[in-house]
């Protein structure tokens, strides 16, 4: 059986080598899509760039269990990027950060992947998705900015009204332009709320009382344009809601079916709207990719129905792009023509309803727990994504690897018509 596998894996290897597909990861030309079984392949060695047989993108593994070097140590059960829409790379993406498994807040060089330094902090911080040198951290009572290089904190704002401040919790970004995030917290009397707070003006938003929504709150993120916050709330076990408002606390909209969509991200669209991507979990789009607009609710079905889990925007310079990462099994996946044909993959999907992919990596992870989870989050201008994966071994470790994508400079109405998800 093993060499059966081997072989198989040299053949799709020697096909991938017959197609001429560039290591580099350039736009596939098949069509239409199709289910592509899982291909085989070793571990690769730690920071050994090689190549998806499957696809022909150029991948890199940059993390294992022990010592790294430069004071970063990783854990011996998962080593890896935090989730699909916290932005690993600062904005000129000379340095990627490991929150989860690693000693600390550990930072690689952003293209070379080699340990750089660690900082010993566990609050929330995201990265200022402008100034390359700073995070934006909630933490306590207080919201600052901090340098990882020089560890200077800047504090910024600071409430005795207001405890347990949270970036989300764990969903939270900045605005585009950086300047404006959504704080959750706790009043002194216990209440939740949410509020807009701008880290230019240094002003803060009137109180958003969530408790009032009914549930609880599972996080809160301001929109890309800093004018909206979405937030997500349980209503009942396993039914969630989401909410919009004016940063003035005005109800914009109200998405009473569950999770419609949720496992997601925001982006603004083509005609300048704000919208958020990810999994619908309702019908008449139940286990579609899903895209809907903040200001009336209207939503554009991006796939058919398949094993999407994550939804990432991540890559702030290539908004027209939503990178997707799937689960399921392939066999099922194998034996359904009419679902979208993607299992245990990362593709990237162009948000236009066109339906355009460029499909990135085989994950070949088994999916056991939450942190086996491939999680994909590319850096901002899309050349990178980062994703985990236990490489095929339940209760293995967790890596992280980053596949490496060039993108053609012509303009979109020159490109030819690459693969297609059967929408059309």
């Amino acid at each position: 059986m093993i060499l059966r596998r081997r072989a198989l894996a040299l053949l799709f290897f020697v096909a991938g080598l017959s197609m001429d597909l560039p290591a580099a990861g350039s736009l596939l030309n098949t069509e239409p899509t199709q289910f592509t079984a899982p291909v085989t392949m070793e571990l690769p060695d730690y920071l050994q760039p090689t190549t998806d047989p499957a696809f022909g993108t150029e991948f890199v593994r940059i993390t294992k269990p022990g010592v790294l070097g430069n004071g970063v140590v990783c854990g011996n059960e998962y080593c890896r990027h935090r989730y699909s829409s916290a932005q690993a790379w600062n904005s000129d993406q000379s340095l990627l950060v490991i929150t989860n498994g690693c000693n600390g807040m550990c930072f690689l060089d952003g293209h070379t992947y080699a340990p750089l330094f660690r900082r010993a902090r566990s609050i929330e911080c995201e990265w200022h998705p402008q100034n390359a040198e700073l995070m934006i951290c909630v933490a306590g009572r207080q919201v600052s900015t901090w340098a990882p290089r020089t560890n200077r904190e800047d504090v910024l704002f600071v409430s005795n009204d207001y405890r347990d401040l949270r970036f989300g919790p764990g969903k939270g970004n900045p605005s585009r332009d950086g300047n404006r995030i959504a704080v959750r917290a706790l009043r002194e009397n216990g209440e939740t709320v949410v509020f807009a707070y701008d880290l230019r003006e240094r002003k803060k938003f009137p109180d958003i009382q969530l408790d009032q929504l009914g549930g609880t709150n599972g996080a809160c993120s301001i929109s890309p344009l800093g004018t909206s916050i979405l937030c997500l709330q349980e209503i009942v076990s396993g039914f969630q809601q989401a909410f919009i408002f004016a940063v003035d606390g005005t109800l914009r909209q109200k998405w009473i079916e569950h999770h419609r969509p949720g496992h997601g991200d925001m982006t603004v669209d083509e005609d300048g709207s704000e919208v958020y991507v990810g999994i619908s979990k309702s019908d008449p789009d139940k286990y579609q990719v899903i895209k809907r607009r903040l200001s009336d609710g209207k939503v554009t079905p991006l796939t058919k129905y398949g094993e999407a889990m994550h939804a990432s925007l991540r890559a702030l310079a290539r908004p027209g792009w939503v990178f997707l990462t799937y689960g399921g099994d392939p066999n099922e996946i194998a034996a359904q023509p009419d679902w979208a044909p993607y299992a245990q993959e990362v593709i990237a999907l162009r948000i236009d309803g066109s339906g355009e992919v460029r499909r990135i990596a085989q994950s070949r992870s088994t999916q056991l727990d939450y942190r086996s989870e491939t999680q994909a989050s590319p850096s901002p201008d899309g050349s990178q994504v980062i994703w985990s994966s236990n490489w095929g071994v339940p209760g293995g470790p967790v890596y992280d690897f980053v596949s490496r994508l060039d993108w053609p400079e012509e303009p979109s109405s020159n490109r030819k018509e690459i693969v297609t998800n059967g929408l059309h």
